[in-house]
């Protein structure tokens, strides 16, 4: 007998004795006395927690992704840039090289940090506005990013403000555009066939 009684059996008498053989050979304990794993999540369809753990799930790959894509965008308008500054400067050679590889660096995590705030305010407010509305629909998608555009754009007077409302309003509208299934041109694309 072991200090662990009849769950950790120590000779092969009292293991066969148990169980029948169901025992783990790695463990050398009955796996039976595990309880079966429950489901992870458990949210009816249309339920609350539902909508928000849908938008909590794509916050951060949206907010990743946001400063990955401004940081090359970035990068390559840095190396435009620091082709032309350093051409027109005349340098050559390993000063070139380096004041190229600053002007990329500096362009590429401006850029990038720039594009993930404003993907992190959208992913919050549009988190925030579902669990307000306790409903997920495109109407998040078009209030978040005005209200992303507004809240960027704050610091710059009201006609900055309303330019970024609109560019948000934009963005959203494209987006809805190409992702949503029940919009207008999917529709007409299905009527067609």
């Amino acid at each position: 007998m072991s200090i662990f009684g009849d769950i950790l059996p120590i000779n092969k008498n009292e293991e066969k004795k148990q169980a029948g053989g169901n025992l783990s050979p790695y463990l050398n304990f009955d796996p039976h006395y595990i309880p079966k794993m429950q489901p992870e999540f458990i949210y009816p369809d249309d339920s609350h927690m539902a909508s928000t753990a849908r938008r909590s799930n794509v916050a951060l790959p949206i907010i990743g992704m946001s400063f990955m894509t401004g940081s090359g965008l970035g990068g390559m308008a840095g190396l435009y840039k620091g082709l032309r500054a350093t051409t027109l400067a005349g340098q050559t050679g390993k000063v070139r090289r380096t004041q190229v590889v600053n002007y990329i660096m500096k362009q590429g995590t401006t850029t990038g940090c720039t594009l993930g705030i404003i993907a992190s305010f959208y992913s919050c407010i549009a988190l925030g506005v579902t669990w307000l509305r306790d409903k997920e629909d495109t109407a998040n998608t078009f209030i978040a990013a005005a209200t992303t555009g507004v809240i960027y754009k704050s610091t710059a007077g009201l006609r900055s403000i309303g330019l970024g409302a609109a560019v948000g309003l934009t963005l959203a509208g494209v987006y809805t555009l190409v992702t949503d299934n029940d919009n207008i041109w999917s529709k007409a694309k299905y009527n067609r066939l």
